[in-house]
């Protein structure tokens, strides 16, 4: 009798490799070409970003895409509305120890690229405008959940956001997810027409990276697995 022949192991080494390089690349990009991204290559990136996972497959997130002049009436609104605010979801109470110590470092970094003094207030104020400005991107993404779907919508929302960004360095473009915009949620459900059932998670600018500006030698680090996992067993 002859014994049956295992089905063959597929090679993942290529893939694991091409994973661990665009995870290595991607950063947040904060200064962009003015040519929009190609109708093709666009509509692979959302296509790529769509194959996210989610709880029990809801596909919680709408995403309204804003090209050209819709992008630029966007942002003009947002800077002009910025004394509303307000935000759909709660942002951070505070930012204490180490996650604290991480975010002070990595805006030093940031006004470090550009030439921002410690103290220099007025300079740290124009730097955090310009998320207002799309970072000069050419499109951006608006990214919301529905409300009723809680802490889980959102958080599949999340997973969507990685896969579009990881998705944009795999592609050669450039992409910042921004909290900041979601702070500006009354005015992007009227000027975009989002139910209030919705909440809206954040936005993504996005576009092809300018590679000279002052911001794109600014990279993050991260924390050793010993500060962030724990393995038992």
């Amino acid at each position: 009798m002859t014994a049956a022949v295992p089905d063959a192991v597929p090679d993942t080494t290529s893939d694991i490799e091409a994973l661990e390089r665009v995870l290595a690349a991607r950063w947040s990009c904060r200064g962009y070409l003015p040519e929009p991204v190609d109708e093709a290559t666009l509509e692979r990136l959302l296509e790529a970003a769509r194959r996210t996972p989610s709880w029990c497959n809801t596909q919680p997130w709408r995403v309204d895409v804003l090209s050209g002049d819709a992008a630029r009436e966007l942002s003009a609104a947002m800077l002009a509305g910025l004394e509303q605010g307000g935000s759909d979801l709660d942002f951070p109470q505070a930012y204490t120890g180490v996650h604290r110590d991480r975010r002070r470092e990595s805006g030093w970094q940031l006004y470090d690229a550009v030439g921002i003094e410690k103290g220099d207030r007025d300079r740290s104020f124009l730097e955090g405008l310009r998320n207002f400005e799309l970072f000069g991107a050419p499109h951006v993404a608006i990214v919301s959940a529905p409300r009723e779907l809680g802490t889980y919508g959102a958080i599949d929302c999340g997973l969507y956001v990685q896969t579009f960004l990881l998705a944009a360095q795999a592609l050669g473009l450039g992409a910042c997810a921004q909290a900041a915009l979601a702070g500006q949620s009354s005015l992007l459900h009227e000027h975009l027409d989002i139910p209030e059932d919705r909440a809206v998670v954040c936005g993504i600018s996005f576009g092809r990276p300018d590679p000279d500006h002052p911001t794109a030698s600014y990279r993050t680090s991260r924390a050793p697995l010993g500060e962030t996992v724990t393995r038992r067993g």
